[in-house]
């Protein structure tokens, strides 16, 4: 009896392993013969829009609105009329840090302190992960600059842009305006810094260099900057090993 439940125990084990494993192996990009990333238009029409409240970032003049999808969370308990369950809802679509918005959301809208006109940064469907106010360059160069990590592209052809697809770097002026993409395409971002004594914007890329579809220990890691005191985002690469 012991020894079935061990094969028993093993079985799980097993399997619980193979399916983690199956999950850590889905491709963030899928190519075909043109190697582009598909373009997905927003379809799902049972998502409802909502914006969060605006966002001044301190020393600007301009309000920056977070918009979204409604969130429906599904309690698990039984009302006391007899419904199988209850739905809780979360109006609240963004969390703010540091000058930093963060959240899954499919746009950012931004309006003058002094004007009624509200323009989204992007015409084009997204999933902004983190949008950060770069203060300190500001302190001292007087350009005031958001920095972006979103997935721009449905990479995987799933039909979807979300989490499972390959995240990149932009940058826009505090207005949203010359929203712009700095990083590569089909090049994952790993991690960006500020070097605020050098007015630079430091990142780091991965390149699938064998197209397997992973971004893995075989592939290229590309190191670049961005000089923030000029008015022209020129990259530039850079080489420490």
């Amino acid at each position: 009896m012991k020894n079935y439940l061990k094969y028993i125990a093993l079985v799980i084990i097993g399997t619980v392993v193979s399916c983690r494993d199956e999950v850590q192996k889905q491709p963030k990009v899928i190519y075909d013969a043109s190697n582009k990333a598909k373009v997905v238009a927003k379809t799902d029409s049972t998502q409802i829009e909502v914006a969060d409240l605006p966002i001044q970032m301190e020393g600007t003049n301009y309000l920056i609105y977070p918009v979204g999808d409604l969130r429906v969370y599904e309690r698990g308990t039984k009302s006391r009329y007899g419904s199988s369950s209850v739905n809780d809802l979360s109006f609240t679509i963004s969390n703010l840090g540091d000058y930093e918005i963060t959240g899954y959301l499919q746009n950012l809208k931004f309006q003058k302190t002094d004007s009624d006109s509200i323009r989204p940064l992007s015409d084009k469907p997204v999933l902004i992960l983190t949008a950060t106010y770069l203060k300190p360059v500001a302190d001292k160069t007087q350009n005031q600059i958001m920095v972006y990590t979103l997935a721009d592209a449905d990479t995987n052809k799933d039909g979807k842009i979300d989490s499972g697809d390959i995240k990149t770097l932009y940058l826009s002026n505090i207005s949203g305006e010359h929203f712009t993409k700095i990083s590569e395409d089909f090049q994952e971002l790993v991690d960006w810094s500020l070097i605020e004594s050098k007015n630079r914007l430091y990142f780091r890329t991965i390149e699938d260099t064998n197209q397997n579809g992973q971004f893995d220990k075989n592939d290229v890691l590309h190191y670049n900057y961005i000089d923030l005191a000029s008015k022209k985002w020129e990259v530039k690469n850079y080489k420490p090993i």
